[in-house]
């Protein structure tokens, strides 16, 4: 479960998975970042890394000038849309007992 978590650790790791999870197809940097307002650059650059390095999403640089970069989840990053469906389901279900509380 540590793992997991590390995996998914951060304000952004959850919605940028999703977000590669459902668009099903190659996606700019431009328009991530404009689907995840308001991630930084920054933060969204260390997320795509770090995916990239666990095998969750590839990245394609076309040699065109100027550079055009895509991303797409790979097979692996897409077996997470259950548990992430999952947990948005929780979230929906729950929200109300979460939120009273504070």
């Amino acid at each position: 479960m540590v793992q997991f978590v590390e995996l998914i650790a951060g304000k952004w790791a959850i919605p940028i998975l999703y977000r590669l999870i459902v668009t099903a197809a190659p996606i700019r940097f431009g328009e991530l970042q404009r689907a995840i307002k308001p991630i930084t650059q920054k933060e969204l650059t260390r997320q795509l890394r770090a995916f990239e390095q666990r095998g969750l999403l590839e990245r394609r640089v076309y040699a065109e000038v100027p550079p055009r970069v895509e991303y797409e989840i790979t097979a692996l990053g897409k077996t997470l849309r259950p548990t992430l469906d999952s947990l948005a389901q929780w979230m929906r279900i729950h929200h109300k007992d979460l939120t009273s509380r504070l």
